[in-house]
């Protein structure tokens, strides 16, 4: 079940923050509507290079519609492997 907080209740914000565990933010409301959400560092950078490697492989998969997909063989020619 999510964590979900008024704004408000960061006055206390040490509270707040010890609720934040991995995979289990805090969500913060404003006027009943979410706003924000707070988040461990690890947890942002898992999900800054999921973003990265999913960025690079629509990148792939486009290139692949445009130009064709490689096969085998092209793979290790240009990697160099016998």
């Amino acid at each position: 079940m999510p964590n979900i907080k008024p704004i408000s209740d960061l006055r206390n914000y040490t509270e707040v923050l010890n609720e934040v565990k991995e995979n289990s933010p805090v969500y913060l409301t404003r006027n009943g509507r979410g706003e924000y959400a707070i988040i461990k560092v690890n947890e942002l950078d898992k999900l800054r290079s999921t973003i990265k490697l999913l960025a690079k492989l629509e990148e792939g998969e486009k290139t692949s519609r445009e130009e064709g997909w490689l096969s085998e063989s092209d793979i290790e020619n240009r990697l160099g492997i016998l």
